[in-house]
């Protein structure tokens, strides 16, 4: 799917540390032509000069950052050990580093000299008069580089001088940072000091090379990823082979744009042609595709699918989507299109053609409140408050200080089989874990593997105990069966369970004696989609009760009426299927359902009309969730996650929830839709050859606790959303881990949002949330060799957490 309006920015972009451009090889100097120190010193012999974003509004920093040759890092930590390696980062940033704020008392300008060598020159303000600092740009460098970084730096210190965007100033505005009047004076190094070395992250590591026929831009975006990790076989980073293009049988929009390819070991878009045409297209019956064409050549045509998963960015007129080829491969494109009215036209043939091939519906039958609420659905509820995102970024720092001991991987082999000495890493049963269910009432967490049940208590360090297995999941009758879903029920003392191949029943496993107890048949007519609590704290109770769906009714389930458990007075069964597909429940008892077709239904109790019908964007709902006080829905699509502000802010309703009082005709909730940056969603394509499937989110939660963090999974991925950096307009507001196994399930520990637990196919962790990091280079590529050798570590004790279960472990209480 895609955004519209501002949903992040490309140059000006607000996350900080962001470089906006950069030039990739050159030396610095400083050259002090009145002083009797010496003339001329160099300072790094091989660095980038580079333009980034500040955590402060309207203040930029040109950085110029030693390159190191291949091999030099490494060899540097041999030579100074375990201690250099630990202090990495702090000595980076104080010996290979320059930084400076883009201040026009800087006075900072561009020269060419005979010979092509291209000169950037700004004053040393800390020095003697007359000092300057020099940047002389390697010949691989062009000019159209070098012209782009002097724009943008013009541009950031307009900024900083008006406090406003560089989009409101003329060209005349820039003119008054233009200092060509000062000669730049020749730097001829008499003296070159040793340089001082540090090891840095790999961004330091970094010497982009130019792109062929792709040098004339490069715009530096946040989180970029690392030089390609050979993952069995090599493969390059260059634009693929277009496929060819079905024929049109209507044009939706057809613009003029540069096209730009994102360079996986720069991590920049590079200029590809300045000048294409970008073509939307109908081509078949709820078929759509996008063309990209030059004057001599195709560049690319794709199917217009939610896969691609567009983004708009109106400030800086450019549109960013995701290709994916037939071998897994993800690339990331930009076209910048040279106005506003130019990338409207495009983004309404888009985001019509992406509308219909996922409603399968003409765009112009729908209402007009409804396409409304679809755009407003990919617009950016930004919050103009730069005192809030200050805050944001101090209080987003203090969490990211906070450490924790360890970080233990538990892992957990449910087969009771097998001998106690085997020490493969691996059990042989066949199965994964692949369900988890997290206790509120007590410190317990349960995850199902085939017909066995681990159960992990939560320590009072924060780290997860193998408590027991329950090894055999039968009916009363003795069949045994996977769970296909379950639900902590009574207190924690129960775990209500469903047959994958009997969708009409549902089973109790008493937990006290590890077995099934009650066999319950909810209708015979009616079955059981899926199920939730009575309100969303309600398994700490004793509330009998809970509510389910079948794909076109919603009921309540009472275990203890005779017969069918379905409380017929309690059903609203719709003529038509709805395919309902997802059930959640607010603190109060309200309730949402999803479906299938992608729309929600918000209800203030069973058996009437919703109150509020959320339209449908599209791809299906598999997972839903709701804020205690009902003020925020969370849906989960297969590429994005849906968040849903269900308060009304206006008219007669104003302060009430959507579950209560419909919204007014020319009213409607705000929606915000959550995605991984095309960007990122290339990278971990590149690193793990597929593409995004979400598990289904949800909210931390707990008992008068407030909901601040979403947390979700993809692949090997576990991401955590910040609600106050959603709301505050942040480009990429998700933090990562990386797992050596793709995550199965996921939920926070109950009570906080510090700590999740993860499920792994053979391993359940709880992760202190310090221990996630921003999407960068080196997060995306992950820290697998530690992983791989706990796992391939020696099986401990039962108090380690590495405990592989003996014939014996067969529950019995807990």
């Amino acid at each position: 799917m895609f955004v519209l309006r501002n949903v992040g920015k490309l140059l000006f972009g607000s996350s900080n540390q962001e470089s906006m451009i950069e030039l990739p090889q050159g030396q610095l100097y400083l050259v002090r032509p009145l002083s009797p120190k010496g003339y001329s010193e160099l300072i790094f012999k091989d660095s980038s000069a580079r333009i980034r974003r500040t955590a402060q509004e309207f203040h930029y920093q040109l950085v110029v950052q030693r390159v190191y040759e291949e091999g030099e890092a490494e060899l540097l930590a041999e030579e100074e050990g375990d201690d250099a390696e630990a202090d990495a980062e702090s000595l980076a940033a104080e010996r290979d580093e320059k930084t400076f704020l883009l201040d026009e008392a800087l006075h900072f300008r561009v020269e060419n000299r005979e010979g092509s060598e291209k000169v950037l020159a700004w004053r040393d303000l800390s020095g003697d008069a007359g000092d300057v600092y020099e940047f002389v740009c390697d010949p691989s460098v062009t000019q159209a580089q070098v012209s782009q970084f002097e724009l943008i730096a013009k541009q950031c210190q307009y900024e900083r001088k008006y406090r406003k965007p560089h989009i409101t100033a003329s060209d005349e505005d820039l003119l008054q940072f233009e200092f060509v009047s000062q000669p730049i004076p020749q730097a001829s190094p008499l003296h070159s000091p040793t340089l001082t070395r540090s090891i840095g992250s790999s961004d330091s590591v970094m010497s982009p090379k130019p792109m062929a026929n792709s040098s004339l831009l490069r715009e530096r975006l946040p989180s970029p990823v690392t030089t390609p990790l050979k993952k069995g076989k090599d493969r390059e980073m260059k634009p693929p082979t277009p496929a060819a293009h079905p024929e049109a049988l209507e044009i939706l929009a057809t613009e003029v744009a540069e096209l730009h390819f994102f360079d996986f070991p720069s991590g920049a878009f590079v200029l590809q042609d300045a000048a294409v045409t970008a073509q939307v297209s109908e081509t078949g019956r709820w078929q759509y595709w996008l063309q990209i064409n030059s004057a001599d050549r195709d560049w690319l045509g794709i199917s217009v699918v939610s896969d691609i998963n567009p983004v708009f960015n109106f400030e800086f007129l450019s549109f960013i989507f995701n290709q994916f080829a037939e071998d897994g491969s993800a690339y990331s494109w930009l076209l910048r299109f040279k106005d506003q009215a130019s990338l409207e036209r495009f983004q309404a043939g888009l985001l019509q053609a992406l509308w219909e091939q996922l409603n399968e519906m003409k765009w112009s039958k729908i209402k007009d409140k409804e396409r409304d609420y679809v755009a407003d659905a990919f617009n950016d509820l930004t919050m103009e408050d730069p005192d809030e995102l200050e805050r944001v970024d101090e209080e987003e720092e203090e969490e990211e200080e906070e450490e924790v001991e360890d970080d233990r991987a538990p892992s957990e082999h449910y087969d009771s089989d097998e001998e106690e000495d085997d020490l493969e890493s691996k059990p042989k049963d066949g199965e994964v874990n692949k369900q988890l269910a997290v206790g509120y009432k007590h410190d317990r967490s349960f995850v199902v593997r085939g017909s066995k049940i681990g159960v992990f208590k939560h320590t009072p360090n924060n780290h997860l105990e193998f408590s027991t297995n329950i090894s055999k999941v039968q009916t009363p009758e003795g069949t045994l069966f996977s769970p296909k879903k379950v639900m902590l029920h009574n207190e924690d003392r129960n775990l209500i369970l469903q047959k994958d191949d009997d969708p009409n029943k549902l089973y109790r496993m008493d937990l006290e004696y590890g077995k099934v107890v009650d066999e319950w048949k909810v209708h015979d007519d009616i079955p059981v989609v899926t199920f939730a609590p009575e309100n969303k704290f309600a398994q700490m109770t004793h509330e009998p009760t809970f509510l389910g769906v079948s794909h076109n009714a919603l009921y309540r389930v009472d275990p203890r009426v005779s017969g069918s458990k379905l409380v017929d007075a309690q059903l609203k069964q719709y003529a038509s299927k709805n395919d309902f597909s997802a059930l959640a429940t607010t603190e109060k008892g309200y309730i949402a359902v999803a479906s299938n077709k992608g729309d929600v239904r918000l209800f203030d109790r069973l058996g009437i009309n919703a109150k509020t019908h959320i339209p449908a964007l599209g791809e299906a709902i598999i997972g839903l969730d709701v804020s205690a006080d009902g003020r925020w829905v969370l849906a989960t699509c297969k590429t994005y996650l849906l968040l849903v502000d269900a308060l009304q802010k206006d008219g007669k309703n104003a302060g009430k929830l959507g579950f209560e009082k419909s919204f007014a005709a020319d009213s409607k909730p705000q929606p915000r839709r959550l995605a991984l940056t095309p960007e990122h969603v290339a990278q971990f394509a590149y690193e793990t050859g597929k593409g995004v499937n979400f598990t289904p989110a949800k909210f931390n939660t707990g008992a008068g606790s407030e909901e601040t963090s979403i947390i979700t999974a993809t692949g090997p991925y576990i991401i955590e959303w910040s609600l106050k950096k959603v709301l505050s307009g942040r480009k990429a507001p998700y933090l990562i881990k990386r797992y050596t196994d793709d995550v199965k399930a996921d939920d926070f520990k109950f009570g906080t949002d510090k700590n999740v637990i993860v499920a792994l196919p053979n391993e359940v962790n709880m992760v202190d949330k310090a221990r996630l990091r921003k999407p960068t280079r080196e997060s995306i590529a992950g820290d697998l060799s530690a992983a791989a050798r706990r796992s391939s570590g020696r099986i401990g004790t039962r108090d380690s957490g590495r405990y592989k279960l003996g014939r014996e472990d067969v529950v019995k209480e807990y």
